[in-house]
């Protein structure tokens, strides 16, 4: 048998380690920073850079692309490579995966607090840098595959199916949950509309957690356990059928995040099937991974690397157990829009995500460096620390999740809210925001203390950049089934007809849910008296999502008593048709906006973005005075139309024609109302002097940013009739 002698690149991996535990940190930082604002919300009075709305997505996409992305490619590029008994097919395409990667990440750490996002969640970055996702992922599957094609060992490990089907599934949500129509170089709008767009964004969100968090973690702890603990697999059996039912179920389970909203109810009863379902595989795959551990468990008493891999299965276990439950309608009705959600989410990435990454670091550096830890000392010290941090952020937010489904839906004998006020519901879980302020404290000071361990175990190690490694060629055998081979045997040398079922059993779900609702108009009716965004509304609607106003509010009303009271007539589905993007939100830190339309006066409106605090006493919610400084840029608009046409919007050539002039009309009766208030002129004439003694250009109230957001706020659920309700947070001035 002729052995071969070949090297593994082991620079790709250290590469994606360093960026591992940078992004990381920076990622953390970002996240803490969020959650102090929750207590000081004047933190960054007056930078609109740092302002939460900006700075929200920016932690999602750090810590998922950045921190856990460069995890994935870390452990996939080392372990790959030795189960394929081959180097990765391009060292070309590997340093492209990796410069292409962090330029993506270093874009979105630039655009995102600019304001420049899709607002659709963790999807928010604009369509250049959507392209250059698509292309690097490219890459990176075809170096994956290229390596697949020249191995030298001939099935495929359990590890490898997991990361196929990562491939092929996150360039199929990517791609068609980006398609978009430019505007300009960093503005676009979704292709889809209101409740299509919703499904499609849900589709892709919850499969992103599925097929980014989930699918190729799972491929790392089939590999990285076992080694770790230096026992094979628990079941080979179970890991068929954990990874073939998990890849078919979890894809049609998305629709669970828009229960009780306007989707259609058979999509949504579709999503609670589905995502019931999932607790076998999920639990399965668990299961597997606990159950490699058996006769080890005296080792990882005294091993931090198994400690954070236990904790970290077991936080899988939990967040997909969990998942299920809340796609329940009932359980749903509960949790959806508190911080009960921001918990689950927590146990996955923290824990999960977090402690499965830091184990494979601890395990990986020594290695790779011919050496040891620095120290175990340290590694336990920050397995504990961040153990008690994650259990001080989640436990008070589930607390804090349940006090708000609670308090909201409380009624007084003559069926009037308790809880009228919405800021009443936000006081009372503020001793919970501190808590979970002082968990990622901690969890944060450990992952500190673990990138000290391993910067200093670098320090005293060797890199080896290319490891020697030896193994006998792939040998030729029949194409067919040998004699006595398993189907699922003879598939795991087939990698071309494993990538095909993967691609199969994924697109399955896709297709029998997306199709209906974006081909069959019944699912959407229609709402005769619903019309398009006037010009300075549809510009007011873009400061909205630039602000990132809908990681705060909703603009969904569920068929609930209680919402309906509290909030105005419940949501239709015809009522969206003209939204790109949807906007419907998944965290209500305030007040649903979607009926907000004619309760307040405009003057309330300018006083509240002003200064939150003086009309809503208690909130939490920071000012935006850039907005009444800044001249609004009107230049677009008209570009803006014709995207909106070109997605079947009914604007006419005159309305497009007329656009400036009509802003300026409704600008100017906004200004006018903003006049009825003695406070507001007296200041407005005061800057206008001050400007005129500074030799300086005055804006005129009518041109700046604050007047469009005001318009689009009184235009929202003014489309339908509706009752009259209690005011969404305060008593009307």
């Amino acid at each position: 048998m002729e052995i071969e002698q070949f090297y593994y690149d082991n620079k790709i991996v250290r590469k994606f380690l360093l960026a591992t535990m940078f992004w990381g940190i920076i990622g953390m930082a970002v996240g803490l920073l969020l959650a102090f604002l929750f207590l000081f919300p004047g933190l960054t009075e007056g930078i609109s850079w740092l302002s939460f709305g900006r700075l929200r997505p920016l932690h999602t996409n750090a810590v998922i692309f950045a921190f856990v992305g460069n995890a994935i490619f870390a452990g996939v590029y080392y372990s790959l490579q030795r189960l394929l008994k081959a180097r990765m097919y391009s060292d070309f395409l590997s340093n492209f995966n990796f410069w292409g990667w962090q330029l993506i990440i270093v874009s979105a750490a630039i655009t995102l607090p600019l304001g420049y996002t899709t607002s659709k969640e963790y999807a928010e970055l604009e369509w250049p840098i959507d392209i250059a996702i698509a292309l690097v992922w490219v890459a990176f599957g075809v170096n994956m595959i290229g390596t697949i094609l020249k191995r030298r060992q001939r099935h495929l490990y359990v590890a490898i199916w997991f990361y196929l089907a990562t491939f092929v599934t996150v360039a199929v949500l990517h791609i068609f949950n980006s398609l978009e129509i430019p505007v300009s170089a960093l503005k676009s709008y979704s292709v889809y509309a209101g409740v299509q767009d919703a499904l499609v964004q849900w589709w892709y969100g919850h499969n992103a957690v599925a097929f980014f968090l989930t699918t190729p973690f799972l491929g790392l702890m089939y590999y990285f356990v076992p080694k770790a603990a230096n026992r094979p697999v628990y079941s080979y059996k179970l890991s068929i059928v954990h990874f073939w039912s998990l890849i078919f179920i979890y894809i049609w389970a998305g629709p669970h995040h828009l229960l009780y909203s306007a989707l259609p109810d058979w999509a949504q009863n579709l999503g609670v099937v589905f995502s019931i379902m999932l607790i076998a595989p999920s639990w399965g795959g668990m299961i597997n991974g606990l159950l490699t551990l058996r006769g080890a468990w005296d080792k990882v008493r005294t091993d931090p690397v198994l400690k954070f891999m236990v904790v970290a299965i077991t936080g899988y276990g939990m967040a997909t157990f969990e998942g299920p439950m809340l796609s329940l309608k009932n359980v749903n009705a509960i949790a959806h829009f508190t911080d009960w959600v921001i918990a689950h989410v927590h146990v996955g990435a923290l824990a999960w995500n977090g402690f499965l990454t830091f184990g494979m670091i601890y395990w990986l550096v020594p290695r790779m460096f011919r050496t040891k830890l620095y120290s175990n000392t340290l590694a336990n010290f920050h397995f504990w620390i961040g153990t008690l941090g994650i259990v001080l952020y989640t436990l008070p937010m589930y607390v804090a999740g349940f006090l708000q489904a609670s308090m909201w839906k409380q009624f007084n004998p003559d069926g009037t809210l308790i809880y009228g006020n919405f800021l009443e519901t936000v006081t009372q879980i503020i001793p919970m925001y501190w808590m979970r302020a002082i968990g990622g404290s901690l969890y944060i000071v450990g992952a500190l203390v673990g990138v000290y361990n391993v910067w200093v175990t670098i320090r005293k190690g060797n890199k080896v950049n290319d490891e020697l490694a030896e193994a006998p060629a792939l040998q030729r055998v029949s194409k067919g089934k040998v004699r006595g081979e398993g189907f699922h045997t003879w598939l795991e040398r087939r990698p071309v007809q494993l990538t095909i079922l993967a691609t199969i059993a994924i697109l399955i779900g896709g297709i029998v849910e997306i199709v209906p609702t974006l081909m069959v108009k019944s699912n959407i009716p229609t709402i005769s008296s619903v019309k398009p965004y006037t010009p300075l509304e549809l510009e007011g609607r873009d400061i909205y999502i630039r602000e990132g106003c809908v990681s705060c509010h909703s603009q969904m009303i569920r068929p609930f008593r209680s919402e309906v009271e509290r909030y105005g007539e419940y949501s239709r589905s015809g009522e969206y048709v003209y939204d790109h993007p949807f906007l419907w939100g998944s965290k209500r830190t305030g007040p649903d906006l979607f009926r907000v339309g004619g309760k307040y006066s405009d003057n309330w409106h300018f006083n509240h973005m002003w200064d939150p605090q003086s009309t809503s006493s208690g909130s939490i919610m920071p000012s935006y005075k850039w907005l009444v400084k800044n001249k609004h840029d009107r230049s677009n608009t008209e570009s803006k139309m014709k995207a909106m046409v070109s997605l079947g919007v009914p604007y006419t050539d005159e309305d497009i024609a007329k656009a400036q002039e009509d802003m300026k009309t409704q600008a100017k009766t906004i200004e006018a109302n903003l006049h009825n208030d003695p406070d507001f002129v007296r200041s407005y004439e005061e800057d206008r002097q001050i400007a005129e003694e500074r030799g300086e250009a005055f804006t005129e109230m009518k041109d700046r940013e604050i007047i469009a957001l005001i318009a689009y706020l009184q235009r929202l659920g003014t489309d339908i009739k509706i009752k009259e309700t209690n005011s969404i947070t305060d008593k009307k001035p």
